[in-house]
């Protein structure tokens, strides 16, 4: 077989997140005779034939860590192609684990904090992932329209005392200069507790005030023929199809809703957690759920292949 052939054969690999109550992910090093030696990497191997990505996560783990899963979440999907393959990663979060870590083919292991990475070179592929990782697993949206700013700003600042990290400003009744006002009030509380601010469809104002990124409507996502230039770019998707588009544009993470009845549409179709799992499944970015959801439904959340949840009224 060619090398063009090999590189265009796709190998299936699972790999494995494994996440400490702390927040901290093993990487291990790749052993002296594989090739990258030395490389640091997600834990994990190739899929057999026969084999769903959940199985091959298992027995890798097994084989290559002596540990067996207990919880494990799929995740993320990401294809990669090295100058000797293209590999389809298959990533799953996993958080327990029965078993001592123990190096069986000889690896080196490291306990590793997103913001923090100490250990180098890390595989190429493994980099976007890294970027997901940082992201929280709750989003909140803002509701001022039913709270009332001084109201708002008390529950926020609660909010982020309690471990929220990531807001998107969305006020559509709000003017320009007043969504303005509100978000130069918000970001000096948002900045104390090194969270990140969101703005709603309005790519300007994002850049004007300094805020971490926009959230991008349905018609702008269609519209668009480049990713915005901002530092985090986020979707707004509805369907498979959208959520495509949102991929293909760089974003950095989705929103795909509504996945319960809402209660501000209550009657209206919404996807269900099987859909909502289906249009997920082999995302490339991170999908937070959102619709009709609670914090109960986080775990819920994570089975069905989201990130995490978005929440509006229950965020407050």
């Amino acid at each position: 077989m060619n090398t063009s052939t090999e590189k265009t054969k796709i190998v299936e690999v699972a790999a494995a997140v494994l996440q400490r109550p702390d927040g901290t992910f093993l990487l291990a090093q790749r052993p002296p005779d594989k090739i990258w030696a030395g490389y640091w990497e997600f834990p994990g191997g190739k899929i057999e034939s026969g084999e769903t990505p959940h199985h091959a996560l298992v027995r890798e783990l097994r084989e290559e860590l002596g540990i067996e899963v207990q919880t494990s979440y799929p995740w993320l999907t990401r294809v990669y192609t090295y100058p000797h393959a293209t590999v389809r990663l298959h990533f799953f979060r996993v958080t327990a684990w029965s078993g001592e870590l123990h190096p069986h083919e000889g690896q080196q292991f490291s306990w590793q904090h997103v913001h923090d990475v100490s250990v180098e070179p890390v595989l190429p592929a493994n980099g976007p992932i890294m970027r997901s990782l940082s992201l929280p697993d709750l989003y909140a949206i803002s509701n001022v329209a039913e709270l009332g700013e001084q109201e708002f700003m008390l529950r926020l600042e609660a909010a982020l005392k309690n471990g929220l990290r990531l807001v998107q400003l969305r006020e559509k009744d709000y003017s320009r200069d007043a969504l303005r006002a509100l978000a130069l009030k918000m970001l000096p509380l948002l900045r104390q507790h090194e969270a990140r601010l969101i703005i709603n469809a309005d790519i300007e104002l994002c850049r004007e005030i300094g805020a971490d990124g926009v959230q991008l409507t349905g018609v702008q996502l269609a519209g668009l023929s480049e990713r915005p230039d901002v530092e985090w770019c986020a979707a707004s998707c509805h369907t498979a199809e959208e959520l495509r588009r949102a991929e293909a544009l760089g974003c950095d993470f989705a929103l795909l809703s509504p996945v319960l009845a809402t209660q501000s549409h209550p009657g209206a179709p919404h996807l269900g957690w099987d859909n909502f799992a289906a249009i997920a499944a082999g995302a490339i970015i991170p999908v937070y759920a959102l619709g009709g959801l609670t914090t109960a439904d986080m775990q819920t959340a994570w089975q069905h292949g989201a990130h995490g949840i978005s929440l509006l009224r229950q965020a407050w």
